[in-house]
This record gives C-alpha cells, sequence and structure tokens, in this order.
C-alpha cells in the first residue's frame, strides 16, 4: 500500500515538472514569439526577454529573429535594354517587422527566404531589363582616370552620358520589392548589386573591343615614335652637316693663313739677298729633281734649260 501510495506520488510530481516545463519558455534578446493555440495565434507577439508561461500542450511557442536577416540571391542571367546580356548577383537585408502578420503569411524563414527569392530576383530583373547597359554599370557621370602616359580622350568621349546610374537603380529595385514584402511582414532595410559580370558571348566581344583599342592606342604611340625618330635623325643630320661645314670652313681657314705664313717666310727669304735666292732656287730645284724622276728614268733635256742648270754645275753661286 505503501509503495502504490509513493508511485502515485511520484507520478504526480512527474505531471506536475512536465506541466511546469511544458507551460513556461524564455525569450531572449535577439528573439520575439508568436504562442499560437492549436495553429492560430492568441495573443500579441511577445518580444520582451524573459520567462514567459502559455497554456501546456495547447500553446506552442514559435521563435523568430528580431535581428537583421540576410538574402543572398542566385546570380542570374538578364537582358538589358540594349539587348546586352549581363549576369546579375544581389544581396539584401532585412528584417521581420510583424512577427503575427510575418507568422500568418509565411510561417517560418525558410517559406520567407523563398519569397525574397521571386520578389527581389524579380524586380532586379525588370529593373535591369528597363536601362541600358551603361546606365546599370556606371553610377556618375564623372570622367575616367586613365595613366599620364596614355590618351584617354577618345574613350572619354566615348562614354554615353548616363541619366539614372546603378545606385537609382538599385534604389528603384528597393522600394518596389519593399512595398511587395510589407504585406508579409517583412520590412526590407537595403538591396545592392553585388556582381554585374558579362555573360561568355558579350565577354569575349568585349575582350576583342578592349584589344583593338590597345592596339590602336599601340599604333598610334609607334607612328608618333617614329615621327619622333625621324625628327632626331633629322635634327642629327642638319647639327652633323652644320658641324662638318664649320670645321672645314676653320681648316681652310688655317691652311690658307698657314699658306700666307709660309709664302711670307718664302718671300722673306727669297728677297733677303743674292745668295740666299740662289741658295732658295737650289733648294726648290733639288726638292722637284726628287719628286720628278727616280734613278731608273730617262731624262731629255736641252742643255739650255734651267732645269739642267745645276745637273750640269751643281755648284751654287
Amino acid at each position: 500500500m505503501r509503495r502504490n501510495r509513493q508511485i502515485f506520488w511520484g507520478v504526480i510530481f512527474l505531471l506536475v515538472l512536465v506541466f511546469l516545463l511544458s507551460s513556461t519558455f524564455i525569450v531572449t534578446e535577439p528573439a520575439q514569439v508568436i504562442v499560437p493555440r492549436f495553429g492560430k495565434p492568441v495573443r500579441e507577439p511577445i518580444t520582451a526577454a524573459g520567462i514567459k508561461v502559455k497554456w501546456p500542450l495547447i500553446d506552442e511557442a514559435n521563435f523568430f529573429e528580431k535581428r537583421f536577416l540576410e538574402w543572398d540571391g542566385s546570380p542570374n542571367q538578364v537582358p538589358t535594354r540594349d539587348k546586352r546580356f549581363i549576369w546579375i548577383d544581389a544581396y539584401a537585408r532585412w528584417r521581420i517587422a510583424d512577427a503575427l502578420l510575418f507568422f500568418q503569411r509565411l510561417r517560418d524563414e525558410r517559406s520567407a527566404q523563398s519569397r525574397l527569392d521571386d520578389i527581389l530576383d524579380g524586380e532586379t530583373r525588370n529593373a535591369v531589363a528597363n536601362h541600358d547597359l551603361d546606365e546599370v554599370v556606371r553610377s556618375t557621370n564623372r570622367q575616367p582616370a586613365f595613366d599620364s602616359e596614355l590618351s584617354g580622350s577618345d574613350v572619354a568621349d566615348s562614354l554615353k552620358k548616363i541619366r539614372t546610374g546603378r545606385e537609382k537603380i538599385t534604389r528603384e529595385i528597393l522600394s518596389a520589392a519593399a512595398a511587395r514584402v510589407k504585406d508579409l511582414g517583412i520590412e526590407l532595410l537595403d538591396l545592392r548589386l553585388k556582381r554585374i559580370d558579362y555573360v561568355e558571348e558579350v565577354r569575349e566581344k568585349v575582350y576583342d573591343r578592349m584589344i583593338s583599342e590597345r592596339k590602336r592606342i599601340a599604333d598610334r604611340f609607334r607612328s608618333e615614335g617614329q615621327g619622333e625618330a625621324s625628327k632626331i635623325l633629322g635634327e642629327k643630320e642638319r647639327e652633323l652637316k652644320q658641324i662638318t661645314s664649320n670645321a672645314y670652313r676653320t681648316s681652310q681657314e688655317i691652311i690658307g693663313r698657314a699658306d700666307a705664313e709660309a709664302t711670307k717666310i718664302y718671300a722673306n727669304a727669297y728677297n733677303r739677298n743674292d745668295e740666299s735666292r740662289e741658295f732658295y732656287r737650289f733648294l726648290k730645284t733639288m726638292e722637284t729633281y726628287d719628286s720628278t724622276f727616280t734613278a731608273n728614268d730617262w731624262l731629255i733635256i736641252s742643255s739650255k734649260s734651267d732645269y739642267y742648270k745645276y745637273l750640269k754645275s751643281p755648284s751654287v753661286r
């Protein structure tokens, strides 16, 4: 009998313990709770942290985040208004603004992520399809920076002026999507285009265009270099001819002054006296003999010739 009583009180204790454990739950700071009864909410969302109570077995505590949540979309191939196919990869930040409405419409975060995929991907596709590629890629009309050695004026002139820009397009997507998710108890905080890339076919065309542009600039540099080289060579030839001309003129002036000085010396020596003049004639005649013929030459001249004078009588008078 006593044993049965112990078993009875033990069962009662276990039931009370289960009742207490199933009737209380803890709400943390980053959480908010919806308590439905048989699937229908019976009270306002619980957002204050602490120990809360509910009816055991018939009430259920559903926890949701109060913090910012992340949505990271999958890259999608999207055509722009000018028929350029690009890959768009976007991400967003959102939070559960109305937990009760969120629970009624979506039940959990997995369903919310699925709905966000449909809404954000659709709005992103619509916005990109309504704008040209330049509008999606660029945010401002600022002039691009180029290397000081490269002339980027041709590229800068070819850039189209944008009216909307990437930043405004993302705001358009955010505004349109925020209105659609508001009915789901979701507040869309921010959306950004994480990556924009060309599809393979367009990428090859872009690379070919870039290569062609670089080759055109390289050819222009080569042409300018050849022109500069020709200019330098022309200046070199002109300066070389000028230096040669000046050197030739200077050498001729020196030779002229030397010949004049030699002539002056010869004249002074010739006009000094008869004996000096006669010696001068003899010396010049000997130099003429030496440069005129050799020992193997035959010379036929008149015995009365002045040229034969010193051969006939080598003494100097």
